[in-house]
């Protein structure tokens, strides 16, 4: 299971595992891709919330996922120091078509904004159940930031 990180060091951020860039940034905002629970580039957590995973567990890969996306962001416009808010953030939670937990498991998302930026890792959010994701990944987080523009 993917630990906590620790508050003042951000994973490096994931490379892409495709043909996309991890972050367009344009006119003062920065939209990432989705990201995954990796560590080190390699997927941490595999499996489906609700039926391999538990909401703790999911919950727990959606902070990861979610400070992925945070350092993604600070790595293309030169610092946490540049990010001026958080907007926007999507969780996808691969799960079980009875599972009504996503906004438990995105908590875990929410919270590690918050870790990292306080009040401006405050952010509006959707979670979403999905049948599944890349590689096996319980959670997918997109977010939308504020940045100082150059």
């Amino acid at each position: 299971m993917a630990e906590p990180l620790a508050r003042g060091t951000l994973p490096a951020p994931p490379a892409p595992q495709g043909h996309y860039v991890p972050v367009v940034v344009h006119g003062g905002t920065a939209y990432t891709a989705g990201m995954t629970p990796r560590v080190d580039g390699r997927l941490a957590v595999r499996g489906l919330v609700g039926a391999d995973l538990t909401v703790a567990d999911a919950r727990a890969a959606a902070g990861l996922a979610a400070s992925n996306a945070l350092a993604a962001v600070a790595e293309a416009v030169g610092g946490l120091g540049r990010v001026r808010r958080c907007l926007r953030m999507t969780v996808y939670v691969a799960c079980r078509p009875d599972f009504t937990r996503h906004s438990a498991v995105a908590d875990g998302a929410s919270e590690a904004l918050r870790n990292w930026l306080g009040e401006r890792g405050g952010v509006a959010r959707s979670a979403v159940g999905v049948a599944s994701l890349p590689s096996g990944a319980p959670v997918e987080v997109e977010l939308t930031v504020a940045v100082t523009a150059d």
